[in-house]
């Protein structure tokens, strides 16, 4: 049961994927971690340079001879004015004065040019490092790039967060798509459906997509232990993809105060915000997103709010204070547990097949 076609493609001992978090929590450690203990390991590559990327790749084979992936964002085009800038700055600098942060006006709107050239940078640096599987999210790269990985022999995961996304990811040729269901913490997956209609549950959602496409279905949203992986697997998913459980291992990159949070958390805590980022994600509520709520549908698109942020999100975290730290959380924050990766998978493995003999 624990065995199958997504454990043969990945080339892993388990069916556990451990979430590709962006930001700094997958750190080198924690990747090599989750790969020699079993599973597979994910760079969170989506802010990062070309060059870093290269360095973390160069760092983790140093430190694993086991596969493990990276995972990119697929850049979207967006439309943004100066007068949403300098609103969006209206509302952002009370914030920054509790944070006593300069104010800031106006702001200079990204090149779409630059977001795109990295982008194809970054698809060159997993190729020259022989990255064996590159997941990715917020879209499909185009049939170009799609091409040129699978001359490669890379494995290629997709995201969807809905049937018709699913769809479009086997479509394009994607080897895996991994579903993404409403519980899931940080930036939804979504493409193509709408903010609302793509918060379909996990437990609704695999099996709907797993009778429609034929490639392996991974499923992630909420899932913490063996309990988790076992029923995904029983609704027709090869395997999970786990992010939160990540997160508060010891190994991980996450602030110690993001970890904290997480581990004092209840499951009412965590709420949808577009405050952050300008794109719709699953965190622990705080005074910022309060804050913010009466604004958030009028504050400009990822990735200009998640730019404009960054000082408020970078300062809160240096000075340890939570209320304006973006705290990502799926909707299972009481199973979180403070752990070595290789206890968590040990864990979710042992109980796993321990009510799979009961089954």
């Amino acid at each position: 049961m624990l065995n199958n076609k997504m454990t043969e493609l990945l080339k892993v001992e388990y069916p556990i994927i451990q979430a590709p978090m962006a930001g700094g929590v997958t750190t080198s450690k924690l990747v090599a971690e989750v790969s020699n203990s079993g599973g597979l390991g994910m760079i969170g590559a989506g802010y990062m340079t070309p060059n870093q990327m290269r360095e973390q790749i160069k760092e983790i084979k140093q430190l694993t001879s086991n596969p493990f992936g990276i995972n990119l964002f697929v850049p979207n085009e967006f439309i943004v004015t100066e007068n949403e800038i300098i609103s969006a700055n209206q509302v952002l600098n009370p914030i920054r004065q509790q944070l006593n942060l300069h104010q800031k006006d106006s702001f200079e709107i990204p090149n779409f040019n630059d977001v795109f050239e990295t982008f194809i940078e970054q698809i060159k640096v997993v190729i020259e490092e022989n990255v064996p599987i590159c997941s990715f999210t917020f879209g499909i790269p185009s049939k170009e790039v799609i091409t040129e990985l699978k001359q490669s022999n890379i494995i290629l995961m997709g995201t969807a967060t809905t049937v018709r996304e699913a769809v479009e990811n086997e479509k394009a040729g994607m080897d895996i798509v991994v579903a993404q269901g409403s519980e899931a913490g940080g930036h939804r997956g979504s493409f193509i459906d709408g903010d609302q209609e793509s918060l379909v549950g996990l437990m609704s959602l695999i099996p709907q997509v797993v009778d429609t496409i034929s490639i392996p279905v991974i499923a992630a949203g909420g899932i913490m232990d063996g309990r988790g992986l076992l029923a995904s697997i029983c609704l027709g998913a090869k395997g999970v993809q786990m992010g939160t459980a990540f997160l508060t291992c010891i190994e991980s990159g996450a602030h110690k105060v993001y970890k904290e949070a997480i581990l004092d958390a209840n499951e009412d805590q965590t709420v949808l915000t577009r405050s952050f980022s300008g794109k719709w994600a699953r965190g622990i509520k705080n005074k910022f997103i309060l804050e913010m709520q009466n604004h958030e549908t009028l504050l400009p698109d990822f990735p200009v709010q998640n730019t404009l942020t960054q000082d408020i999100r970078k300062t809160s975290s240096a000075q340890n204070n939570q209320d304006f730290m973006s705290l990502w959380s799926g909707q299972s924050p009481r199973l979180a547990k403070s752990q070595t990766v290789e206890s968590l998978i040990k864990n979710i493995i042992a109980e796993a097949k321990k009510i799979n003999s009961y089954i």
